[in-house]
């Protein structure tokens, strides 16, 4: 049961709405349930169409003396003084009859400070039917006696409430909010969306985008110089003395209000950690992902799978981590490695093939609310799994930087937005073979990633919080759904190539003995005759079938795999293709060093007149 309270300044306006047909003529049978004074109210749902009108006006103005009343005694206009809060049950809930909502309406008007019960001078209200799910109550808020109504809170006020109705009505219990949410797109916002055809209101987009961006860029400048590319308007709140930068605001392309301005919403209007503060200390804390000139480039997704592994223990740790001095600090911890594991997730959903991007994308948006709570996060804590995630953008070659003065432009940001970072899943046929490597990592990381997320689901369960423990729930089936998306055509082409019954067997075997206490789960798996071939092949590049099922099991633990064989089948194809590229790269600098000449390249002489010229010990 969801309330939803607003205020505004039009009584007979909304009236007319509520008693209306509707914007869609939605509304159905409108008619009062409950007021504070039900005999000799007019109600004009029920009323003859000739007097609808009438009834409508008279209504209106019996909520408003006391309103009149108050502005005639000050000489000043009340402001806001209409209280508006529609309740609506959830999907699926039984039907609630007029006597029950009458009910919840006294209910929510008395928790809320409206009209408080045996007060006889509290404030006038209504309650109007016109769907089976709903009802809205509608007040005044000047009181019988002249004075304002205490209703500070009342939001929450009527979230607490709903809560014990949902209980005693047998209705479907929401989660508890603990008021860290991004802020809800209005009514107005939604109307809007729908006229102009978009699938999501203006606040919606800008958030998605600002969050995908935010995982994506490595300082303040190339945040903004992206979004920009983007085509989003960039509006800077500069401060008044330093002159320096101290909050933003941000307008969806094409969005304008009645006079063809833009329509900005601040950063933190979006989402409280995409503030100007918020997201300074993210960019903050990561480490240099430049290699060094002249080392080898290091193995991106391994070097995510091993941090994104460091993240998942201090989600499971029950204990005190020993540089961890107290739980404070130890949640502290822990939610930063929520937040950026939070932008491991947007981009993988950049990173990925183009058949897997929808469902990545919505992991990564429902996972944004598991990483909002009251704990302040400890952002360096978690400053190696952040660099992981943006260097995997980097290694996959698809941040192709363009310089411009001392502005960085994501240039596939400019067409296609955010989309035009995942290039790699728009490759040709030609490039399926050179993809596939990357997508098998993909899928183990996959598989890695939502061993992390139950473990902060059962963090977020353990503390109480429900709807950031249900965020990180709805992410991981979104998350499985892109896993299955991604494994089954892998595991199908394996299954069809599995060895002969013989090979199988003796593979069976060695099984039993490298893994005995996950032997009998492993072998029982639909995906064990996909696990035969690759350790089939897994043996034909030199690795024993034995020790590669026991370094692939040492991995990560076994026990809370729901499908053991198909997390030890990407362990073995990544491995088995390590020990090819390692021999490949070997070959190739074997033959290098035959072919090529072994002497110095030479360096070009430096003119006598230009050494002289430019020698330090003739400088005065």
């Amino acid at each position: 049961m969801v309330p939803d309270v607003s205020t505004g300044s039009r009584t007979r306006g909304l009236l007319s709405y509520l008693f209306g047909p509707g914007r869609r003529d939605e509304h159905t049978d409108p008619h009062i349930v409950a007021a504070f004074a039900m005999p000799g109210l007019p109600d004009p749902g029920r009323a003859p169409l000739d007097q609808h009108h009438q009834l409508l006006d008279q209504l209106a103005d019996y909520l408003d003396q006391p309103v009149r009343a108050r502005e005639h005694r000050r000489g000043q206009k009340v402001p806001q003084h209409v209280w508006h809060c529609p309740v609506r049950t959830a999907p699926g809930d039984r039907y609630l009859t007029d006597a029950e909502w009458a009910e919840v309406a006294r209910r929510i008007v008395h928790t809320t400070g409206i009209a408080p019960d045996g007060d006889d001078k509290g404030c006038r209200w209504i309650a109007v039917r016109h769907a089976d799910d709903h009802i809205h109550i509608m007040a005044t808020t000047v009181r019988e006696d002249g004075r304002r109504p205490r209703n500070k809170r009342d939001g929450q006020r009527a979230q607490a409430e709903c809560r014990k109705i949902e209980k005693e009505l047998g209705l479907r219990q929401l989660n508890s909010g603990d008021h860290t949410a991004a802020p809800m797109p209005t009514s107005a916002e939604q109307a809007k969306a729908q006229r102009t055809g978009h699938q999501q209101t203006a606040k919606e987009w800008l958030q998605e985008q600002a969050q995908a961006v935010a995982a994506a860029v490595r300082d303040e400048q190339e945040y903004f110089s992206t979004l920009t590319a983007l085509g989003i308007q960039v509006r800077y709140r500069i401060g008044p003395e330093s002159g320096d930068v101290i909050g933003y605001s941000l307008a969806r392309p094409g969005d304008v209000n009645a006079q063809g301005e833009p329509v900005y919403f601040g950063g933190s209007k979006l989402s409280p950690d995409l503030s100007i503060n918020r997201l300074r200390e993210r960019l903050a804390a990561q480490q240099p992902t430049t290699p060094a000139r002249g080392t080898a480039e290091p193995d991106r997704w391994r070097q995510a799978e091993t941090t994104l592994r460091e993240s998942a223990r201090f989600a499971y740790q029950d204990q005190h981590h020993p540089d961890v001095p107290d739980v404070d600090a130890l949640d502290a911890v822990v939610q930063a490695q929520a937040a950026a594991f939070g932008e491991l997730l947007h981009t993988a959903a950049l990173t990925a093939p183009a058949h897997t991007r929808a469902e990545l994308r919505a992991a990564a948006t429902a996972f944004n609310r598991a990483t909002r709570s009251k704990v302040r996060a400890e952002h360096q804590q978690a400053a190696a799994l952040r660099t992981a995630a943006k260097q995997l953008l980097h290694t996959a070659g698809v941040q192709r930087v363009v310089r411009g003065g001392q502005r960085r432009v994501l240039r596939p940001l400019r067409t296609r937005g955010l989309r035009g970072l995942a290039g790699r899943g728009d490759r040709t046929a030609g490039d399926a073979e050179a993809l596939l490597g990357d997508q098998d990592q993909l899928v183990q990381h996959l598989a890695d990633v939502g061993g992390a997320l139950r473990a902060l689901e059962q963090r977020h369960q353990t503390r109480g919080h429900q709807q950031q423990a249900h965020a990180a729930q709805q992410s991981l089936v979104h998350l499985r759904t892109a896993y299955r998306q991604m494994a089954e055509p892998v595991i199908a082409d394996l299954t069809r190539r599995t060895p002969t019954p013989k090979t199988t067997d003796r593979l069976a075997a060695q099984v039993q003995v490298a893994v005995p206490d996950h032997a009998q789960r492993i072998l029982a798996d639909p995906s064990w005759p996909a696990l035969a071939t690759a350790l089939a092949q897994a043996e034909s590049s030199g690795q024993p079938p034995r020790r590669a099922l026991t370094e692939a099991a040492q991995q990560r633990e076994l026990t809370t795999a729901d499908r053991p064989a198909e997390v030890l089948l990407w362990r073995l194809r990544n491995a088995t293709a390590d020990r090819i590229d390692q021999r490949t790269q070997a070959a190739r600098a074997r033959t290098g060093s035959r072919t090529t000449p072994t002497s110095a390249p030479t360096t070009p002489a430096v003119p006598t007149a230009a050494k002289t010229a430019n020698d330090p010990a003739r400088r005065r």
